[in-house]
């Protein structure tokens, strides 16, 4: 590839919260010719700011930010600048957090897993107006796509269930009744085809629907 003048090359900037994550990315970046990394962030709200100064061709996005979600972020970005392309960066390769990323307008979702030479080339991809999503990523999706999605409720129900809240507690904190608990975990076991509590949370964290800190 030859040598391209600094106007035409992608202008790239990362936000993620992990240092050694942005230095190999900025490492990766630097060595290509078409590409130069125009600005940096480990936040969702400093992103925001700098893709508001920066207007960058292309913007890679951590799932997982210390102050907001970052499919959150790509949202507010969107709200302002409407042709925004953002690729989503994660370490788990959950179905539904898959769903919100590209629903919320991401062009992209890239594991952090991923060869240098696939990050790059779903960059070019995305500049060049197509959306990036691997195989292995697509696969996830087509996996649970007739399946039930939780409701509102149920997730909530299911969090508190996660960070070790018995019914009792759970009907307190939401203002519902024991039974009503006991009905919504039932259905939540039953769409995610588990078979105990501690099962289902297993895999609504492997799936994205949860997170726990």
């Amino acid at each position: 590839m030859t040598a391209m003048s600094a106007d035409s090359r992608i202008r790239v900037l990362t936000i993620d919260d992990h240092p050694l994550l942005r230095e190999g990315i900025a490492t990766v970046i630097g060595a290509q010719p078409d590409m130069t990394l125009v600005g940096e962030a480990a936040d969702g709200q400093s992103g925001i700011r700098e893709y508001r100064r920066l207007t960058p061709d292309v913007t890679l996005m951590d799932v997982r930010l210390p102050d907001m979600n970052g499919i959150d972020a790509v949202i507010a970005i969107r709200a302002e600048f409407a042709h925004a392309r953002v690729i989503m960066l994660s370490t788990f390769q959950g179905d539904v957090e898959i769903q919100r990323a590209l629903a919320a307008g991401a062009r992209g979702f890239l594991l952090k897993t991923l060869p240098p030479g696939e990050l790059v080339a779903g960059i070019r991809q995305v500049h060049a107006g197509r959306k990036c999503v691997p195989v292995d990523v697509a696969v996830a999706l087509a996996d649970h796509l007739a399946d039930d999605a939780l409701t509102a409720r149920e997730t909530e129900v299911l969090t508190l269930v996660a960070v070790g809240n018995r019914n009792r507690d759970i009907a307190d904190a939401l203002a519902i009744t024991e039974d009503t608990v006991k009905v919504h975990v039932k259905h939540v076991m039953e769409k995610l085809g588990a078979s105990d509590r501690t099962q289902a949370v297993v895999i609504a964290v492997r799936r994205g629907i949860i997170h726990l800190s």
